[in-house]
């Protein structure tokens, strides 16, 4: 910036370029910094707010620790593949119940073509998961085991960093392929097909059907969601402490970062944030154009 007095005749500046003017080209007046504003359209956040928002990312975490957790529990025998279908069949229908009473219907037709379209889609998967259960239980057999174990981490974590949390309904295509390519990584370490196709189910169940849900109620009652997300949470937390005492403490950990420590700094660094407006901002133009496409 120039001087800050004209040094030429007394003629008033104008800040245009299109003609001369007596005063350098880098010349501005004692009017420059009137126009400065600070912070202009920041949003201030509450920090039990931003807890609740967090709460989402701690939830999917947990539903990974969970679906890990059910694994463990077929690996070792524990828990068989019938029981976890009939349990993912009636979560499954409660799910889609609950999501149907939330969800405000114009009319009574379209209501009928939706669960049809619903029903025919979860027809069609489910056969089609059923009938390659077979091949997908013997798709990594010339893989070594380490190797599994490592894509599957490396997928769980594509999942979770490429998950839209602001808009999980419907999940991401990454985030989704990404769960779906891991469930079946560590679906083929099972004893048999039918537990393949069982943990397939409720990895459609756990990264595809639930978050719509979750959408669902948290745009309709925001205080049962986050009730169910602390539920999620604590669950999580329980299932791999039943497998995995150390891995339960590393998720506590995790929970306690995400959802309590991250928005306590977010809040405390908002007061530090400063961000200047002026005239040296690029120009907007606010004039409807459209004329001069015709």
């Amino acid at each position: 910036m120039g001087p800050d007095s004209a040094p030429g005749p007394a003629v008033p500046w104008r800040k245009v370029l299109w003609e001369r003017q007596p005063f350098p080209d880098n010349y501005v007046d004692q009017r420059f910094l009137e126009e400065l504003r600070r912070n202009e359209g920041i949003r201030q956040y509450r920090y039990w707010a931003v807890v609740k928002e967090a709460g989402f990312v701690g939830q999917q975490l947990s539903c990974v620790a969970i679906f890990i957790t059910l694994w463990l529990y077929m690996e070792q025998g524990l828990l068989s593949p019938e029981r976890l279908l009939w349990t993912s069949l009636a979560c499954a229908l409660l799910g889609y119940g609950l999501h149907q009473a939330l969800t405000s219907q114009l009319e009574s037709g379209c209501e009928l073509r939706t669960r049809m379209a619903d029903l025919q889609s979860a027809t069609i998967f489910l056969s089609f998961t059923f009938g390659f259960s077979p091949v997908l239980k013997t798709l990594t057999e010339s893989v070594s085991t380490d190797t599994v174990y490592a894509m599957s981490a490396m997928m769980m974590l594509a999942h979770l960093a490429s998950f839209p949390y602001a808009h999980p309904s419907p999940p991401g295509s990454l985030s989704l392929n990404a769960a779906l390519f891991a469930s079946v990584c560590l679906a083929s370490r099972l004893p048999g097909a039918l537990h393949t196709f069982a943990m397939l189910s409720c990895a459609l169940l756990v990264f595809a059907l639930w978050p719509c849900l979750l959408q669902r109620l948290r745009e309709s009652a925001p205080s049962q969601f986050t009730g169910l997300c602390v539920g999620v949470c604590i669950g999580g937390v329980g299932g791999l402490g039943s497998q995995w005492p150390g891995g339960a403490v590393l998720l506590a950990l995790a929970l306690g970062s995400v959802t309590l420590l991250c928005p306590l700094l977010l809040v405390r660094l908002q007061r530090h944030k400063d961000n200047i407006h002026g005239p040296w901002d690029e120009a907007e133009i606010h004039e409807d154009l459209s004329h001069f496409l015709h």
